[in-house]
């Protein structure tokens, strides 16, 4: 398990899996890059009876020739290409059922959805074997992985056929917190003070793969110029990669999640449809849907509203800031991000980018807020007035079944927040507004979250709790 940084919870429960002494068929999947690969290796020291990972947009015939390649490296054996995968698995069923290994005999089949080619029937022989010998074997532990979340949950979890309730286990491997990426960035010898890893997440998000392109003898600003902006960036195309991997006809999705990235506070199904110029129908579900099992956008209820009205919001935070610097931009400044970091619109993204950080760390401001075992929902509310067009709006509703709801407002700044007779008065506003319109009986407690916390006046008394950077951190 060297070199494995965070990932606590799925370390214990495949430590779990290893004593059960049953059969188990474990499901992992994951945005792409987000480790699960790197997590599943490095966990079981690459020590696996059999070892397969699909290949993106090839054919069957080259998937089995692969088949062929990692069975003959496995088992010592020169074999012929099998002509179907109901025979590659009985090869495989032949071969493990020989094999002496005492304990676990671990199956990782990696990039799973890759290896379901159109007319391959991959998942009959895959659901055959299963069900007539791995299942029935208690030394066997089978690790199915994958990108392609939504695949992954309606073929396999959710699958209504012969594969219905297989799955023993399964992982959501989610994005790195704050805490998890101080880690990462300390085992790689890149040492950031708590504020530069806020600033590289606010960009990057908690992709692991991204962290690890950053080059310790560069600052900040030079790192996002080599990762984003020169012409040899590796992640220059990042963007269209990963929608491009993970969904047929790809560029629709990319069309919905523009539409998003054009609303800081999200969308209505209905304003999509308008925005995208799609047509109204099951569609538009369907891919709304992948996207948020895909952990790009997220959907909710306004406050008060739980049976319509769900709002989606684009909350990848590579995507956001892509959409905003690099979408459409015919920028030849390989030292962009260098010339341009201070700039109002830079300032203008930084606000709207630790809102969406501090919505990644929930569970961190609950902790703070001492309320990690009360039973919560989150929302968000908006409030347009009917005759000036203004609206007023809360991005972060905290509601508690204790009886309060946290008003949360989100404050980037480089220093100690002040709060202002002028932003006071805003708040006090902002509060008579939302209790009018949501006719709450609840406690309402302002919570301010700020990068460095905030600075003590005489306004500063009206706000109930307070949640800074250093609490985003914990766990």
């Amino acid at each position: 398990m060297n070199g494995i940084v965070g990932r606590k919870k799925e370390i214990d429960l495949f430590q779990r899996i290893i004593r059960s002494g049953t059969s188990e068929f474990v499901a992992v999947y994951g945005r792409r890059r987000v480790g699960k690969t790197y997590l599943i290796k490095q966990f079981f020291d690459n020590k696996f009876v059999f070892y397969l990972s699909g290949c993106e947009n090839t054919t069957m015939k080259i998937q089995l020739e692969n088949f062929k390649i990692a069975f003959q490296n496995h088992f010592k054996m020169t074999i012929a290409t099998p002509e179907s995968w109901t025979i590659a698995f009985e090869m495989l069923r032949k071969e493990i059922s020989r094999s002496r290994k005492r304990g676990r005999k671990v199956i990782f089949i990696d990039e799973m959805p890759w290896l379901a080619t159109m007319g391959s029937n991959f998942i009959q022989a895959f659901e055959y074997w299963w069900n007539s010998y791995a299942s029935s074997n208690p030394d066997i532990l089978l690790i199915v992985c994958g990108s392609s979340t939504s695949w992954m949950l309606n073929k396999i979890i959710k699958n209504r056929g012969g594969l219905h309730h297989r799955v023993t286990r399964q992982i959501s491997l989610q994005p790195f917190s704050l805490k998890e990426c101080e880690e990462l960035a300390r085992s790689q010898k890149i040492w950031l003070d708590r504020h530069q890893i806020l600033d590289y997440y606010m960009v990057f998000g908690g992709i692991p793969y991204y962290w690890m392109q950053l080059d310790n003898s560069k600052g900040l600003p030079q790192n996002i110029d080599t990762v984003l902006f020169n012409d040899s960036a590796l992640l220059k195309d990042e963007f269209t990669t990963v929608y491009n991997s993970l969904f047929r006809n790809s560029q629709k999705y990319i069309l919905l999640v523009i539409a998003l990235g054009e609303k800081r506070m999200g969308l209505s199904r209905e304003e999509i449809v308008s925005f995208s110029k799609f047509a109204d129908g099951g569609a538009v579900t369907k891919m709304l849907e992948e996207l948020e099992q895909c952990g790009f956008i997220r959907s909710y209820f306004a406050f008060g509203k739980k049976k319509r009205n769900k709002i989606y919001q684009l909350i990848d935070l590579f995507s956001l800031f892509y959409l905003i610097f690099m979408h459409h931009k015919n920028n030849n400044d390989q030292n962009f991000w260098t010339n341009n970091f201070r700039t109002p619109k830079h300032n203008t993204w930084k606000g709207y980018a630790f809102e969406q950080v501090c919505l990644w760390h929930i569970p961190q401001i609950k902790h703070k807020l001492g309320i990690s075992g009360v039973v919560t929902s989150y929302s968000s509310w908006r409030k347009v007035d009917s005759e000036s067009k203004n609206s007023t709006q809360i991005d972060l509703v905290i509601d508690r079944n204790d009886g309060v709801v946290n008003l949360c407002e989100m404050k980037y700044s480089k220093d100690k927040y002040v709060i202002t007779k002028e932003y006071n008065d805003i708040l006090r506003i902002r509060d008579a507004k939302f209790s009018d319109d949501t006719k709450t009986r609840k406690a309402l407690h302002t919570t301010l979250i700020t990068t460095f916390g905030v600075k003590h006046n005489m306004y500063s008394g009206n706000i109930q709790s307070e949640v800074n950077m250093d609490d985003l951190f914990q766990f």
